[in-house]
């Protein structure tokens, strides 16, 4: 059997880009792969899911490491790097599943459009960290409209109790709220002072003082773009910046551990928890998709720039350890800081904390009773910003590298669509620099559960029964030399679909709670980022197979069929052309016979 090509199907024919470039060093795959779990989404939005559990709670997740997500990494990575381009071209696998790579270049735009937040706030308090006086300390601390803060407590504990016991019944007491005056700064630039985040009742207001600082941070991505474009420069800076965010992040966590209540926080982090143990059994399921970025092609992608005899079994395993490494030290840095607010709290308030954001909102004012405070709260925020940029660049990087790969026309000037792309994004992103901008963010975040639980199902669906174990186990040890194993072919098949199904189940539950208290514009949201793209690739796939000639099962054998699939360098695709021609494989959906008119 001879690889069908694009002139045989009445599609135009792959022509790969020769000036796509490769990685410095073999490594800065797995750099740019371990900095995709700094897409700290996760730590915010799924802290019930990891961050009460502790370390133990994760032991299960390393038993879905092994079972399902390095097998699919491996899966992934073969096929960039087979195929040395990006999610929307390597579905030359299987052309009637390539709407895939184009709901993938659709949720990778989505989660960038809401990720800048998670950079602008950083920026934020960088900047205000250059103020001799930290405006969120208690001596800056302005007009808070009465509301009690740390720093009323701080100052006079027994006062304040004693006001709020003469103006209240006990009941009342026990529901007062203890603000954070880091959080009340964010919320200042909302002019929203009222308990929580945000209220759905209110009218969206948009923070022109966040939307600025949304701007710089998107001019700063395309100078990044506009210096480091190729590939070679690009990896480095991923390293360089990679590097420093985990380093800076293991000086944080040394300073954080003098803070109150940190050794307690640490204490319980490392302590087994059976309930913990239970929960992290099924939760972890959730965690294991955030390992393939967060527009899932990503590591696609990442893979294509490696050289075609990368080694790409032992590095799967190497980037599912890295990424447990930044799982477990933001995790550590979370448990601390909440049990730094809980020690300095009294007994008769509930501690209002802003539980999803205290690695971003709470956490400077954890330091600004630090000494140097300036100096230490400029560096942990240059850390958090460091990690949104890695997360956003990398994104940016694989959808260009993708379109580029898919569409011949775009090469020619690639500058020019690189600008425009990203001043696209930063002019959309604007909608998330607003009050009701978290509430945005949680529905794509939740929402994407859903979509990535089924896009791996049709993965499988597409490597592994249309194109074929035999097929993908020959060009496995085609490429690499060692054969990819059987049982984990049959776990991948038969096993790992059903914690898929549970994700995705797990997906519609929260989306559903989260739809309770949501508004109207949330609603639309869900729509185009589970539904539309899930009814997309079927409709995609059926537009590839009504492209063919002949009866209706023959046009679906032949959008099945992989075309120009193939590596790209000579000297390989003449050593695959010679491996193909002595294969004896066969497969039905191969089988395609002419019809005879």
């Amino acid at each position: 059997m001879v690889y069908e090509s694009s002139y045989e199907s009445g599609r135009k024919p792959f022509t790969p880009d020769v000036q796509r470039g490769k990685w410095e060093k073999p490594s800065d795959f797995i750099y740019a792969c371990c900095g995709l779990a700094l897409k700290l989404d996760l730590f915010v939005v799924s802290y019930w899911f990891y961050f009460d559990m502790g370390l133990f709670g994760m032991l299960p997740y390393y038993f879905y490491m092994a079972i399902y997500m390095v097998p699919l990494l491996v899966i992934h990575s073969f096929m960039g790097q087979f195929s040395s381009s990006g999610f929307i071209s390597a579905f030359r696998l299987s052309p009637f599943f390539k709407g895939m790579g184009y709901v993938s270049v659709f949720l990778s735009i989505a989660s960038l459009l809401y990720y800048a937040i998670f950079a602008v706030v950083p920026l934020i308090y960088i900047v205000h960290s250059l103020r001799p006086t930290l405006p969120w300390s208690c001596e800056a601390l302005a007009d808070v409209k009465n509301l009690t803060t740390l720093c009323n407590l701080n100052q006079s504990e027994t006062d304040v109790i004693g006001m709020l016991m003469d103006n209240t019944t006990a009941d009342v007491l026990e529901l007062s709220e203890v603000h954070i005056p880091s959080v009340l700064f964010f919320k200042q630039h909302f002019e929203i002072m009222g308990s929580g985040f945000v209220n759905t009742d209110e009218s969206m207001t948009l923070s022109w003082t966040v939307a600025g600082f949304s701007i710089f941070i998107w001019a700063i991505i395309a100078c990044i773009f506009k210096y480091c474009s190729d590939t070679a420069k690009f990896g480095k800076l991923l390293r360089y910046m990679i590097v420093s965010t985990i380093s800076i992040m293991l000086v944080c966590l040394v300073r954080f551990l003098f803070l109150p209540g940190a050794l307690d926080g640490l204490l319980h982090y490392v302590t087994p928890h059976r309930d913990a143990m239970i929960g992290g059994s099924f939760t972890m399921t959730i965690v294991v998709l955030q390992a393939f970025g967060s527009g899932w092609g990503s590591v696609m992608s990442l893979s294509s720039f490696n050289d075609f005899k990368t080694n790409i079994m032992g590095y799967s395993w190497v980037i599912a350890f890295g990424q447990t490494l930044a799982y477990i030290l933001f995790g550590m840095v979370s448990f601390i800081l909440h049990h730094y607010f809980r020690s300095i709290s009294v007994r008769t308030f509930d501690l209002y904390v802003e539980v999803n954001w205290v690695l971003y909102l709470s956490s400077a004012s954890a330091m600004a009773d630090m000494e140097w405070p300036n100096f230490w709260t400029i560096l942990y925020y240059t850390m958090l910003l460091c990690a949104s940029l890695v997360v956003m660049i990398t994104q940016i990087f694989t959808v260009l590298t993708s379109l580029f790969d898919e569409f011949e026309m775009l090469r020619a000037q690639k500058e020019k669509t690189t600008y425009i792309f990203i001043g696209a994004l930063a002019f959309l992103s604007i909608a998330f620099c607003s009050n009701h901008g978290v509430i945005f963010f949680s529905a794509v975040s939740l929402d994407s559960i859903i979509t990535y639980s089924v896009m791996h199902m049709l993965l499988i669906l597409a490597v592994l029964w249309i194109y074929g174990r035999e097929r993908f186990q020959r060009d496995i040890e085609f490429m690499l030399g060692q054969p990819f194993a059987s049982w984990k072919i049959f776990i991948l098949r038969f096993i790992a679909p059903l914690f898929l199904i549970y994700s995705m189940l797990v997906g519609l539950f929260m989306a559903s709670m989260e739809r309770i208290y949501s508004s109207a514009p949330v609603m639309f949201i869900s729509l185009f980022l589970v539904i539309l793209p899930l009814l997309f690739i079927p409709g995609y796939g059926i537009y590839i197979t009504y492209q063919n000639t002949g009866g209706f099962c023959n046009r679906f054998r032949r959008a099945c069929r992989p075309t120009d699939w193939y590596p790209v360098e000579m000297q390989h695709r003449q050593q695959y052309e010679e491996v193909l021609g002595n294969s004896d494989l066969t497969h039905q959906l191969y089988e395609v016979t002419e019809e005879v008119n």
